[in-house]
């Protein structure tokens, strides 16, 4: 595992080499390339659509989020880039401080649904040392977000507490609790890399009608059914349909 004894979390980190994938976008259904390479000490993450004029560079900044209704959209200098969640904690899961990512297409592929296929990249480059210092900052408090329109016991919630700590916790009245804890960032790979994208059947629908989902099917997302379904309705579904109850 690259964030070995001998990682120093202190020290910013970038990739050793250039690396590549490929895949399909969830919502889009277009396929993209992306190529991760290593960039300097200071750099962060930086998206570039090499395949617009000028190629434009989007950083992953939370001020540049314009969309998180299905995934996370970054958008600047008149270029946006979708479904950015798995492949950043992907990088932040391995301890990369610094990347450039070069992409040729408006979504990042869905892969399997899972940060894991980000993380084998990330092993194939490896991971080195900067000499620079990382910044730090530190959370005297626990910071909770809560989603009340969840229904089901006390809703969603997700919090960031002291000192390196982490819980999600969803209320699915037809799962039951869904509850994951991250203490360490070196588990991240072992305890939340293989976490795979879903959504409930009364999702999906909606998602279809919305003329979303175009590249999902049941290798790259789970699909909760939650209510009966008729043959006909299974039908018109089946390719998306991965039933977990």
């Amino acid at each position: 595992m690259i964030m070995s004894n001998n990682f120093n979390p202190d020290k910013q980190h970038t990739l050793k080499k250039s690396v590549s994938i490929s895949g399909t976008g969830l919502h889009t259904g277009i396929l993209a390339d992306i190529t991760l390479k290593p960039a300097n000490a200071g750099f962060g993450f930086q998206f570039q659509r090499v395949d617009l004029p000028n190629k434009p560079i989007i950083k992953a900044d939370c001020d540049l989020v314009t969309d998180t209704s299905r995934g996370t959209t970054l958008e600047a200098n008149g270029a946006k880039v979708s479904t950015v969640e798995h492949l950043l904690a992907a990088l932040v899961g391995m301890g990369v401080d610094n990347c450039l990512i070069e992409i040729n297409g408006p979504e990042v592929p869905i892969m399997d649904g899972s940060s894991m296929p980000y993380i084998e990249i990330i092993e194939e480059a490896g991971v080195e040392e900067q000499n620079a210092a990382k910044a730090w900052y530190s959370i005297d408090e626990n910071i909770y977000l809560t989603d009340e329109e969840k229904k089901g016991g006390d809703g969603n919630y997700a919090r960031a507490g002291v000192p390196d700590n982490y819980i999600d916790r969803f209320q699915f009245p037809v799962l039951g609790t869904q509850h994951a804890e991250l203490k360490r960032m070196r588990d991240f790979k072992e305890k939340i890399s293989s976490c795979r994208t879903f959504c409930f059947l009364h999702e999906l629908e909606m998602l279809l009608e919305h003329n979303l989902i175009k590249g999902g099917d049941v290798n790259n997302a789970i699909v909760v059914v939650d209510k009966p379904v008729g043959d006909a309705e299974l039908d018109r579904l089946k390719r998306y349909l991965k039933k977990t109850i």
